[in-house]
């Protein structure tokens, strides 16, 4: 046999093992995606059943027929257009505000050279191991002073002074564009807010978007926010008045399952569709900083 069809002794172990762990790593994987997707698949497939087929045991995992009216009855019994509305307004609100505080803030520390501002930086990272119920009192407090109670501001405003987790992304984003481009803006006479609005942000659309898609799940999904801070219903989110509903029910699982099915889908979209970006997210997070 010639010498170049001979395979070292150690490199076919190698390979043998890293297949192995490939292997072992792909098994885990799909018994982990099938224990996330079962309970998917049940809340979507009893939403288009009738009580008969509910309490069928065992279960009838595919409905025959499919009662898709559940549906037209759900929007019927529950103001749910109402509760899409202000949904979509909270989430459109957060998402602009998160975008505009994180990233002034994460320029800040990128880029501006002040006295203290590691620390600052380090003092706002340190903000995220507190838990929310930790402060909840104090800022329930402030609000009530403030007459803000029963409106969106408690829920957005605070969005506008930068979010942690957010500004650390993108200011590890913005310390990855040259400092070059912005020191010749400003030979050329640019000030610092120029080189912000027009080289900086224009260069991490990606970054912007990430920011925006994690803000998007955040109001979209938020439920301790609304429902401390809200009490009028015809205010409430979809989060919150999926709850509203679901009390007002007497076991009417089709209906709740077709209000959970509503409130997850735009969910479960957005990430089909712009799931290399919440990829790419953890991957900036790794840039030099």
């Amino acid at each position: 046999m010639a010498a170049a069809d001979t395979v070292p002794v150690g490199q076919g172990v190698r390979s043998r093992a890293e297949r192995g762990r490939a292997m072992v790593s792909y098994v885990v994987l799909v018994i982990g995606s099938i224990s996330f997707l079962v309970p998917f698949f049940w809340m979507v497939t009893t939403s288009v059943k009738d009580d008969a087929q509910i309490y069928t045991f065992p279960v009838e995992w595919i409905p025959r027929p499919a009662m898709w009216e559940n549906y037209a009855r759900l929007f019927e019994q529950a103001p749910m257009w109402i509760y899409l509305r202000n949904t979509v307004i909270l989430t459109v609100c957060g998402v602009l505000f998160s975008l505009i505080g994180s990233s002034i803030a994460a320029y800040a520390f990128a880029r501006l050279r002040f006295p203290g501002r590691d620390v600052m930086f380090f003092i706002m990272l340190a903000t995220i191991m507190i838990p929310n119920w930790a402060t909840l009192i104090p800022t329930y407090i402030l609000f009530g002073k403030l007459g803000w109670l029963d409106t969106y501001l408690p829920i957005l405003l605070p969005a506008l002074f930068a979010t942690p987790f957010n500004t650390f992304l993108l200011r590890q984003f913005f310390l990855s564009i040259p400092q070059e481009l912005e020191d010749a803006a400003k030979v050329d006479g640019a000030s610092t807010l120029r080189c912000f609005l027009q080289i900086v942000i224009p260069m991490s659309r990606s970054a912007l978007m990430i920011v925006g898609l994690f803000a998007f799940l955040y109001y979209w999904n938020d439920f301790l926010g609304p429902l401390i801070y809200l009490s009028s219903d015809n205010k409430f989110p979809i989060s919150l008045g999926i709850m509203n509903f679901a009390g007002q029910q007497v076991q009417d699982f089709a209906l709740m399952m077709c209000a959970a099915t509503v409130a997850i889908a735009p969910c479960v979209l957005l990430f089909f569709v712009a799931q290399r970006w919440f990829m790419q997210g953890v991957v900036i997070t790794g840039v030099k900083g």
